[in-house]
C-alpha cells in the first residue's frame, strides 16, 4: 500500500508540471524553479526538527509529511521518483549504518 501512495504521488506531480502555475501550488513550485524548491525542504526539515523539540507526536508526523511532499517535488523536478529512492534504501538493507558510511568514504 505505501508504494502505490508513492507511486500515486509521483504520477499527481508529474502531473502538475503541465499545470498553470496559478491552478496548482506544486505547478507554482515548479514555475519558480529549483531554488524555491529547495527552500520549502529546508523550512520544512526545520519545522520537522522544531516539532521533534517539542515532542508533539501529531505534529511531527504532520512535518514529517511535509518534508517528504517537498522531496517528493524535488525529485520529479529532477526527473527521478520515489522509486529510485526506495530502490537505494533496498540496497542499503541489511548494510549497517558505519559500513555504508565506509563505503561512501564518510
Amino acid at each position: 500500500m505505501n508504494d502505490e501512495i508513492l507511486a500515486r504521488l509521483a504520477e499527481v506531480l508529474e502531473e502538475r508540471k503541465a499545470a498553470d502555475p496559478q491552478s496548482s501550488y506544486v505547478a507554482k513550485l515548479y514555475d519558480k524553479g529549483l531554488d524555491a524548491i529547495l527552500k520549502k525542504i529546508g523550512e520544512e526539515a526545520t519545522e520537522t526538527v522544531m516539532a521533534a523539540k517539542d515532542g508533539a507526536g501529531e505534529r511531527i508526523v504532520s512535518e514529517v509529511a511535509d518534508l517528504w511532499f517537498h522531496c517528493l517535488v524535488l525529485l520529479a523536478h529532477q526527473g527521478l521518483g520515489p522509486t529510485a529512492v526506495l530502490a537505494e534504501l533496498d540496497r542499503r538493507f541489511g548494510l549497517s549504518g558505519l559500513e555504508e558510511k565506509a563505503r561512501r568514504g564518510e
